[in-house]
Protein backbone atom coordinates (compact mmCIF):
# COMPACT_ATOMS: atom_id res chain seq x y z
CA UNK A 1 0.00 0.00 0.00
CA UNK A 2 1.07 3.56 -0.71
CA UNK A 3 -0.51 6.11 1.64
CA UNK A 4 0.91 9.08 -0.30
CA UNK A 5 -1.98 11.26 -1.38
CA UNK A 6 -2.11 12.84 -4.83
CA UNK A 7 -1.71 16.57 -5.38
CA UNK A 8 -5.42 16.82 -6.14
CA UNK A 9 -6.37 15.05 -2.93
CA UNK A 10 -4.03 17.26 -0.89
CA UNK A 11 -5.50 20.34 -2.57
CA UNK A 12 -8.97 19.20 -1.50
CA UNK A 13 -7.75 18.94 2.11
CA UNK A 14 -6.26 22.43 2.00
CA UNK A 15 -9.48 23.85 0.56
CA UNK A 16 -11.50 22.07 3.25
CA UNK A 17 -9.29 23.41 6.04
CA UNK A 18 -9.71 26.92 4.69
CA UNK A 19 -13.51 26.56 4.67
CA UNK A 20 -13.72 24.91 8.09
CA UNK A 21 -11.31 27.38 9.69
CA UNK A 22 -14.26 29.66 10.33
CA UNK A 23 -16.29 26.96 12.11
CA UNK A 24 -15.92 26.83 15.89
CA UNK A 25 -17.07 23.73 17.82
CA UNK A 26 -18.09 26.04 20.66
CA UNK A 27 -20.76 27.46 18.34
CA UNK A 28 -22.21 24.05 17.45
CA UNK A 29 -25.58 23.61 19.20
CA UNK A 30 -25.29 21.28 22.17
CA UNK A 31 -27.73 18.37 22.67
CA UNK A 32 -27.17 18.75 26.42
CA UNK A 33 -28.48 22.31 26.35
CA UNK A 34 -31.32 21.92 23.87
CA UNK A 35 -34.77 20.49 24.28
CA UNK A 36 -35.56 18.56 21.12
CA UNK A 37 -33.42 18.93 18.02
CA UNK A 38 -30.47 21.30 18.23
CA UNK A 39 -31.59 23.04 15.02
CA UNK A 40 -34.29 22.83 12.36
CA UNK A 41 -31.83 22.72 9.47
CA UNK A 42 -28.19 22.02 8.72
CA UNK A 43 -25.64 24.81 8.45
CA UNK A 44 -26.70 26.42 5.16
CA UNK A 45 -24.03 29.14 5.34
CA UNK A 46 -21.29 26.53 5.62
CA UNK A 47 -22.91 24.52 2.84
CA UNK A 48 -22.69 27.54 0.55
CA UNK A 49 -19.00 28.00 1.42
CA UNK A 50 -18.35 24.36 0.55
CA UNK A 51 -20.11 24.86 -2.77
CA UNK A 52 -18.13 28.01 -3.53
CA UNK A 53 -14.92 26.09 -2.81
CA UNK A 54 -16.02 23.35 -5.28
CA UNK A 55 -16.01 20.75 -2.50
CA UNK A 56 -19.55 19.48 -3.07
CA UNK A 57 -18.64 18.10 -6.48
CA UNK A 58 -15.46 16.27 -5.45
CA UNK A 59 -16.63 12.91 -6.80
CA UNK A 60 -18.66 14.28 -9.71
CA UNK A 61 -17.10 14.09 -13.17
CA UNK A 62 -15.95 17.34 -14.81
CA UNK A 63 -18.62 17.10 -17.52
CA UNK A 64 -21.21 17.55 -14.75
CA UNK A 65 -19.38 20.38 -13.04
CA UNK A 66 -17.32 18.39 -10.53
CA UNK A 67 -13.67 17.65 -9.79
CA UNK A 68 -13.72 13.98 -10.78
CA UNK A 69 -11.82 12.76 -7.71
CA UNK A 70 -12.21 9.45 -5.87
CA UNK A 71 -13.71 8.36 -2.51
CA UNK A 72 -10.33 8.84 -0.82
CA UNK A 73 -10.61 12.59 -1.49
CA UNK A 74 -14.09 12.63 0.06
CA UNK A 75 -12.79 10.79 3.14
CA UNK A 76 -9.99 13.33 3.52
CA UNK A 77 -12.48 16.20 3.48
CA UNK A 78 -14.86 14.40 5.84
CA UNK A 79 -11.97 13.87 8.24
CA UNK A 80 -11.45 17.64 8.36
CA UNK A 81 -15.18 18.32 8.73
CA UNK A 82 -15.47 16.14 11.83
CA UNK A 83 -12.70 18.02 13.60
CA UNK A 84 -14.97 21.08 13.78
CA UNK A 85 -18.29 19.19 14.02
CA UNK A 86 -19.47 20.55 10.68
CA UNK A 87 -23.27 20.25 10.52
CA UNK A 88 -23.66 19.52 6.81
CA UNK A 89 -24.81 16.47 4.78
CA UNK A 90 -21.43 16.17 3.08
CA UNK A 91 -21.18 12.39 3.43
CA UNK A 92 -24.71 11.66 2.24
CA UNK A 93 -24.50 14.09 -0.68
CA UNK A 94 -21.09 12.83 -1.83
CA UNK A 95 -22.02 9.15 -1.60
CA UNK A 96 -25.33 9.73 -3.39
CA UNK A 97 -23.64 11.75 -6.14
CA UNK A 98 -21.07 9.05 -6.93
CA UNK A 99 -23.72 6.33 -6.88
CA UNK A 100 -25.95 8.29 -9.26
CA UNK A 101 -22.99 8.96 -11.53
CA UNK A 102 -22.12 5.28 -11.69
CA UNK A 103 -25.56 3.71 -11.99
CA UNK A 104 -28.16 6.29 -13.13
CA UNK A 105 -29.06 6.81 -16.77
CA UNK A 106 -27.69 9.76 -18.71
CA UNK A 107 -30.81 11.90 -18.38
CA UNK A 108 -30.92 11.62 -14.59
CA UNK A 109 -27.19 12.27 -14.25
CA UNK A 110 -27.46 15.34 -16.45
CA UNK A 111 -30.41 16.60 -14.43
CA UNK A 112 -29.17 16.19 -10.86
CA UNK A 113 -25.37 16.03 -10.75
CA UNK A 114 -24.67 19.65 -11.78
CA UNK A 115 -27.16 20.83 -9.16
CA UNK A 116 -25.53 18.69 -6.48
CA UNK A 117 -22.12 20.10 -7.38
CA UNK A 118 -23.34 23.67 -6.93
CA UNK A 119 -25.17 22.90 -3.70
CA UNK A 120 -28.55 23.82 -5.17
CA UNK A 121 -29.88 20.27 -4.84
CA UNK A 122 -29.42 18.56 -1.47
CA UNK A 123 -29.63 14.77 -1.55
CA UNK A 124 -29.58 12.61 1.56
CA UNK A 125 -29.59 8.83 1.96
CA UNK A 126 -31.79 6.41 3.89
CA UNK A 127 -29.64 3.55 5.13
CA UNK A 128 -30.93 2.48 8.55
CA UNK A 129 -33.94 0.37 7.58
CA UNK A 130 -37.27 0.25 9.37
CA UNK A 131 -35.89 -0.25 12.87
CA UNK A 132 -32.13 0.14 12.52
CA UNK A 133 -31.65 -3.58 13.25
CA UNK A 134 -32.46 -5.07 9.86
CA UNK A 135 -31.08 -4.75 6.32
CA UNK A 136 -32.07 -1.31 5.04
CA UNK A 137 -33.15 -2.65 1.66
CA UNK A 138 -35.87 -4.75 3.31
CA UNK A 139 -37.61 -1.75 4.87
CA UNK A 140 -39.35 -0.65 1.66
CA UNK A 141 -41.04 -2.82 -0.95
CA UNK A 142 -40.72 -1.90 -4.63
CA UNK A 143 -43.28 -3.08 -7.17
CA UNK A 144 -42.72 -2.48 -10.88
CA UNK A 145 -45.76 -1.09 -12.68
CA UNK A 146 -45.62 -0.02 -16.35
CA UNK A 147 -42.90 2.66 -16.50
CA UNK A 148 -42.80 3.35 -12.78
CA UNK A 149 -42.06 1.80 -9.40
CA UNK A 150 -44.50 1.79 -6.48
CA UNK A 151 -42.84 2.10 -3.07
CA UNK A 152 -44.36 1.05 0.26
CA UNK A 153 -42.63 0.93 3.63
CA UNK A 154 -40.73 2.94 6.21
CA UNK A 155 -37.15 4.09 6.60
CA UNK A 156 -36.10 5.33 10.01
CA UNK A 157 -33.44 7.79 11.22
CA UNK A 158 -32.88 9.41 7.84
CA UNK A 159 -30.40 12.28 8.36
CA UNK A 160 -31.34 15.75 7.12
CA UNK A 161 -34.52 14.35 5.52
CA UNK A 162 -36.70 17.18 6.80
CA UNK A 163 -34.86 19.78 4.73
CA UNK A 164 -33.15 17.82 1.92
CA UNK A 165 -34.63 18.03 -1.55
CA UNK A 166 -34.35 14.34 -2.44
CA UNK A 167 -33.86 11.09 -0.55
CA UNK A 168 -31.96 8.22 -2.15
CA UNK A 169 -33.39 5.12 -0.53
CA UNK A 170 -33.10 1.36 -1.04
CA UNK A 171 -36.07 -0.95 -1.58
CA UNK A 172 -36.51 -4.61 -2.42
CA UNK A 173 -38.48 -6.27 -5.19
CA UNK A 174 -40.61 -9.40 -4.91
CA UNK A 175 -37.60 -11.34 -6.21
CA UNK A 176 -35.44 -9.95 -3.41
CA UNK A 177 -33.36 -7.60 -5.55
CA UNK A 178 -32.33 -4.22 -4.15
CA UNK A 179 -33.13 -1.08 -6.11
CA UNK A 180 -32.47 2.58 -5.30
CA UNK A 181 -35.10 5.28 -5.76
CA UNK A 182 -34.45 9.02 -5.79
CA UNK A 183 -37.55 10.25 -3.96
CA UNK A 184 -38.46 13.94 -3.64
CA UNK A 185 -39.10 14.96 -0.04
CA UNK A 186 -42.35 16.68 -1.04
CA UNK A 187 -44.04 13.94 -3.04
CA UNK A 188 -47.50 12.36 -2.90
CA UNK A 189 -47.49 9.48 -0.43
CA UNK A 190 -44.33 10.59 1.41
CA UNK A 191 -44.80 11.42 5.10
CA UNK A 192 -42.06 12.53 7.51
CA UNK A 193 -42.11 12.11 11.28
CA UNK A 194 -39.49 13.95 13.33
CA UNK A 195 -36.75 12.00 15.08
CA UNK A 196 -33.65 13.18 16.93
CA UNK A 197 -30.18 11.63 16.74
CA UNK A 198 -27.81 11.03 19.64
CA UNK A 199 -25.91 14.13 18.54
CA UNK A 200 -29.13 16.15 18.73
CA UNK A 201 -29.56 16.54 14.99
CA UNK A 202 -32.98 16.47 13.38
CA UNK A 203 -33.70 13.23 11.54
CA UNK A 204 -36.89 11.76 10.16
CA UNK A 205 -38.86 8.58 9.85
CA UNK A 206 -39.81 8.45 6.17
CA UNK A 207 -43.05 6.65 5.45
CA UNK A 208 -43.97 5.73 1.89
CA UNK A 209 -47.54 4.84 1.00
CA UNK A 210 -47.93 3.79 -2.65
CA UNK A 211 -45.33 6.34 -3.71
CA UNK A 212 -45.00 6.35 -7.49
CA UNK A 213 -41.49 7.00 -8.83
CA UNK A 214 -40.67 6.93 -12.51
CA UNK A 215 -38.28 4.25 -13.73
CA UNK A 216 -35.94 7.02 -14.87
CA UNK A 217 -35.40 8.00 -11.22
CA UNK A 218 -34.69 4.45 -10.07
CA UNK A 219 -31.37 2.62 -10.10
CA UNK A 220 -31.83 -1.08 -10.73
CA UNK A 221 -28.23 -2.21 -11.13
CA UNK A 222 -27.67 -5.00 -8.55
CA UNK A 223 -24.39 -3.40 -7.48
CA UNK A 224 -25.80 0.07 -6.77
CA UNK A 225 -27.00 -0.43 -3.20
CA UNK A 226 -23.91 -2.32 -2.08
CA UNK A 227 -21.67 0.37 -3.54
CA UNK A 228 -23.63 3.13 -1.81
CA UNK A 229 -23.54 1.31 1.55
CA UNK A 230 -19.77 0.83 1.28
CA UNK A 231 -19.25 4.52 0.50
CA UNK A 232 -21.35 5.56 3.47
CA UNK A 233 -19.45 3.18 5.75
CA UNK A 234 -15.95 4.34 4.86
CA UNK A 235 -17.17 7.94 5.05
CA UNK A 236 -18.42 7.29 8.57
CA UNK A 237 -15.01 5.84 9.45
CA UNK A 238 -13.37 9.03 8.13
CA UNK A 239 -15.64 11.16 10.30
CA UNK A 240 -14.80 9.03 13.35
CA UNK A 241 -11.07 9.39 12.64
CA UNK A 242 -11.23 13.17 12.31
CA UNK A 243 -13.29 13.52 15.46
CA UNK A 244 -10.98 11.23 17.42
CA UNK A 245 -7.88 13.11 16.29
CA UNK A 246 -9.32 16.43 17.41
CA UNK A 247 -10.40 15.01 20.78
CA UNK A 248 -6.96 13.55 21.47
CA UNK A 249 -5.38 16.90 20.55
CA UNK A 250 -7.72 18.64 23.01
CA UNK A 251 -6.77 16.12 25.69
CA UNK A 252 -3.06 16.58 25.04
CA UNK A 253 -3.39 20.35 25.30
CA UNK A 254 -5.40 20.15 28.53
CA UNK A 255 -3.19 17.64 30.34
CA UNK A 256 -0.10 19.59 29.28
CA UNK A 257 -1.39 22.70 31.06
CA UNK A 258 -3.42 21.32 33.97
CA UNK A 259 -1.23 20.80 37.01
CA UNK A 260 -1.63 18.45 39.96
CA UNK A 261 0.83 18.33 42.88
CA UNK A 262 2.83 20.99 41.05
CA UNK A 263 3.33 18.98 37.86
CA UNK A 264 1.40 18.88 34.52
CA UNK A 265 -0.95 15.91 34.31
CA UNK A 266 0.75 14.81 31.10
CA UNK A 267 3.93 14.00 33.03
CA UNK A 268 2.18 11.32 35.11
CA UNK A 269 2.83 7.84 33.78
CA UNK A 270 -0.80 6.68 34.08
CA UNK A 271 -1.99 9.66 32.03
CA UNK A 272 0.73 9.24 29.40
CA UNK A 273 -0.01 5.52 28.99
CA UNK A 274 -3.72 6.11 28.47
CA UNK A 275 -3.05 8.84 25.91
CA UNK A 276 -0.55 6.58 24.12
CA UNK A 277 -3.12 3.79 23.92
CA UNK A 278 -5.59 6.16 22.29
CA UNK A 279 -2.93 7.33 19.85
CA UNK A 280 -2.46 3.69 18.84
CA UNK A 281 -6.22 3.39 18.36
CA UNK A 282 -6.20 6.38 16.02
CA UNK A 283 -3.32 5.01 13.96
CA UNK A 284 -5.17 1.69 13.60
CA UNK A 285 -8.33 3.58 12.59
CA UNK A 286 -6.32 5.50 10.01
CA UNK A 287 -4.57 2.46 8.53
CA UNK A 288 -7.76 0.41 8.23
CA UNK A 289 -9.68 3.37 6.75
CA UNK A 290 -7.18 3.97 3.95
CA UNK A 291 -6.88 0.25 3.31
CA UNK A 292 -10.67 0.02 2.86
CA UNK A 293 -10.88 3.21 0.79
CA UNK A 294 -8.01 2.01 -1.40
CA UNK A 295 -9.68 -1.35 -2.00
CA UNK A 296 -12.95 0.38 -2.85
CA UNK A 297 -11.26 2.86 -5.18
CA UNK A 298 -8.78 0.61 -6.96
CA UNK A 299 -10.68 -2.70 -7.11
CA UNK A 300 -7.37 -4.29 -6.15
CA UNK A 301 -7.56 -8.03 -5.38
CA UNK A 302 -7.19 -9.33 -1.85
CA UNK A 303 -7.76 -12.43 0.28
CA UNK A 304 -11.26 -11.10 1.05
CA UNK A 305 -13.65 -8.95 -0.99
CA UNK A 306 -13.49 -5.19 -0.28
CA UNK A 307 -16.41 -5.68 2.13
CA UNK A 308 -13.96 -7.41 4.48
CA UNK A 309 -11.63 -4.42 4.63
CA UNK A 310 -14.62 -2.11 5.08
CA UNK A 311 -15.90 -4.24 7.99
CA UNK A 312 -12.47 -4.12 9.66
CA UNK A 313 -12.34 -0.33 9.23
CA UNK A 314 -15.78 0.13 10.80
CA UNK A 315 -14.91 -2.19 13.70
CA UNK A 316 -11.85 -0.07 14.49
CA UNK A 317 -13.73 3.19 13.92
CA UNK A 318 -16.59 2.22 16.25
CA UNK A 319 -14.43 0.85 19.03
CA UNK A 320 -11.66 3.39 18.61
CA UNK A 321 -13.74 6.55 18.66
CA UNK A 322 -15.60 5.31 21.72
CA UNK A 323 -12.37 4.65 23.61
CA UNK A 324 -10.87 7.99 22.59
CA UNK A 325 -13.77 10.09 23.87
CA UNK A 326 -14.14 8.03 27.05
CA UNK A 327 -10.46 8.44 27.87
CA UNK A 328 -10.69 12.15 27.06
CA UNK A 329 -13.57 12.57 29.49
CA UNK A 330 -11.63 10.68 32.16
CA UNK A 331 -8.42 12.70 31.73
CA UNK A 332 -10.30 16.00 31.65
CA UNK A 333 -11.99 15.18 34.95
CA UNK A 334 -15.06 17.26 35.74
CA UNK A 335 -13.98 19.85 33.18
CA UNK A 336 -14.88 17.40 30.42
CA UNK A 337 -18.55 17.56 31.41
CA UNK A 338 -18.61 21.35 31.54
CA UNK A 339 -21.12 22.51 28.95
CA UNK A 340 -19.04 25.64 28.36
CA UNK A 341 -16.31 23.37 26.98
CA UNK A 342 -16.89 21.55 23.64
CA UNK A 343 -15.78 18.04 24.70
CA UNK A 344 -19.32 16.92 25.57
CA UNK A 345 -20.40 17.80 22.03
CA UNK A 346 -17.67 15.55 20.60
CA UNK A 347 -18.76 12.77 22.94
CA UNK A 348 -22.35 12.90 21.64
CA UNK A 349 -21.17 12.93 18.03
CA UNK A 350 -18.80 10.03 18.71
CA UNK A 351 -21.62 7.87 20.05
CA UNK A 352 -23.67 8.67 16.96
CA UNK A 353 -20.81 7.68 14.65
CA UNK A 354 -20.06 4.53 16.67
CA UNK A 355 -23.54 3.18 16.05
CA UNK A 356 -24.18 4.59 12.55
CA UNK A 357 -24.48 1.84 9.92
CA UNK A 358 -24.02 -0.75 12.64
CA UNK A 359 -21.82 -1.00 15.76
CA UNK A 360 -18.62 -3.00 15.88
CA UNK A 361 -20.45 -6.24 16.77
CA UNK A 362 -22.55 -6.11 13.60
CA UNK A 363 -19.47 -5.73 11.41
CA UNK A 364 -17.64 -8.46 13.32
CA UNK A 365 -20.51 -10.76 12.41
CA UNK A 366 -20.28 -9.69 8.76
CA UNK A 367 -16.53 -10.25 8.80
CA UNK A 368 -17.07 -13.71 10.24
CA UNK A 369 -19.47 -14.55 7.41
CA UNK A 370 -16.92 -13.38 4.85
CA UNK A 371 -14.16 -15.43 6.45
CA UNK A 372 -16.40 -18.49 6.40
CA UNK A 373 -17.16 -17.96 2.71
CA UNK A 374 -13.54 -17.12 1.81
CA UNK A 375 -11.25 -19.23 4.04
CA UNK A 376 -7.75 -17.74 4.27
CA UNK A 377 -5.02 -20.05 3.07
Amino acid sequence: MDFTFTEEQQAAVEAARAVFSGTAPDDVPSPALTTGAVADDFDRALWRKLADADLLGLLIAPEYGGAGLDPIALCLVLRESAKVLARVPLLESGAAALTLQRYADTALRTDVLPQIATGDLVVTVAAAGRTGHEPAELAVRATHEDTAWILDGTQTAVPWAATADRILLPAHTAEGHAVLALVPRAHPGVTLADQISTSGERQAEVRLDSVRISAAETLTDPAAWGSLRHLLTIGTCALALGLGERVLAMTSEYTGKREQFGFPLATFQAVAVQAADRFIDLRAMEATLWQAAWRLTSDAPGPLPPAGDIAVAKIWASEGVRRVVQTAQHLHGGFGADTDYPLHRYHAWAKQLELSLGPAAAHEESLGDLLAAHPLG
